[in-house]
């Protein structure tokens, strides 16, 4: 027996599991059974009140945030996946905001005439007085004194057309402005022209549909060459450009605003006054104006 035990001493000793750290590993499991047998009773008991405070809490929350007929919570919150499909836009969606960065972007870039130190500075006064002709107060003023000076019942007719379509043309634009409020792609404040013209917004472009409704109307009316066909075209494309160069409108402005002036001119074309309409328009706006027989 002593030999056996002087044996098994260093077998002990080399054995891995007799180091420190392994010392765990040998040591018996310990059975808390009082112990293990006071928590199983302790959670017996608690298991009715807690279901019960369950019961209750679902039934609140099924009172209190149910859905309503549309899918939302009486309460007002919303659910989890709601909020993913809002945090998960649709393809729709990125296309639209992709198409809106290009159009500022590219806007940004052509607006070289901005300030007095851009890189078009030296053109701003050419492309000023082309925007300028785009104004609604020189063509409606200029109408008036054609109208006044006008004594054929065929002028008469067709500058109060023209005249009407002006109108129609600013209150629109102005109305669609008012209501979508897009800033310049610079965010410049409007000047005093463009106020008096109730131009204070970026969208749609009132200049470019003005100029389409004039090339246009002119074009339908008057008989004309072929190369002041050409120009009135050239006149109203520049037109919309040069607001780009100011910085006053992007490109979706001005595509928008010759789109405005096509519709204009056709919704005037079809409800076209004769000439009897526009006499008694004359009569009843000037007390002193005797209509022509």
């Amino acid at each position: 027996m002593p030999g056996s035990q002087t044996r098994s001493r260093p077998r002990d000793r080399n054995n891995i599991l007799n180091r420190p750290e392994f010392l765990s590993l040998n040591q018996p499991v310990r059975r808390e059974t009082s112990a293990g047998e006071g928590r199983a009773r302790r959670t017996a008991t608690r298991r009715p009140s807690q279901q019960d405070d369950v019961t209750a809490r679902g039934s609140r929350d099924s009172s209190e945030g149910a859905p309503s007929g549309d899918g939302i919570p009486k309460d007002g919150s919303r659910w989890p996946e709601q909020d993913c499909m809002q945090l998960n836009p649709s393809f729709r969606g990125i296309a639209i905001n992709s198409l809106l960065a290009i159009d500022i972007s590219l806007s940004r870039r052509l607006g070289v005439c901005v300030g007095a130190r851009g890189p078009g500075a030296p053109m701003r006064p050419i492309v000023a007085l082309l925007a300028f002709s785009g104004h609604a107060l020189p063509w409606l003023c200029g109408t008036l004194l054609c109208l006044w000076c006008s004594d054929t019942l065929a002028g008469q007719e067709v500058l109060v057309n023209l005249l009407l379509a002006l109108i129609l043309d600013l209150m629109t634009v102005a109305g669609v402005q008012k209501l979508v409020q897009r800033r310049g792609p610079w965010d410049a404040p409007p000047g005093f022209l463009d106020r008096v013209a109730l131009d204070a917004y970026s969208f749609p472009a009132a200049h470019a549909s003005r100029a389409v409704v004039v090339s246009r109307f002119l074009l339908n009316h008057l008989v004309l060459a072929v190369p002041l066909r050409i120009l009135l075209y050239l006149w109203a494309f520049l037109v919309g450009v040069s607001r780009v160069l100011l910085g006053k409108h992007h490109l979706s402005d001005v595509g928008c605003g010759f789109a405005l002036g096509f519709l204009h001119f056709s919704l005037v074309e079809s409800v076209w006054l004769d000439s009897a309409a526009c006499q008694a328009l004359l009569a009843i706006g000037s007390l002193h104006w005797a209509p022509l027989v």
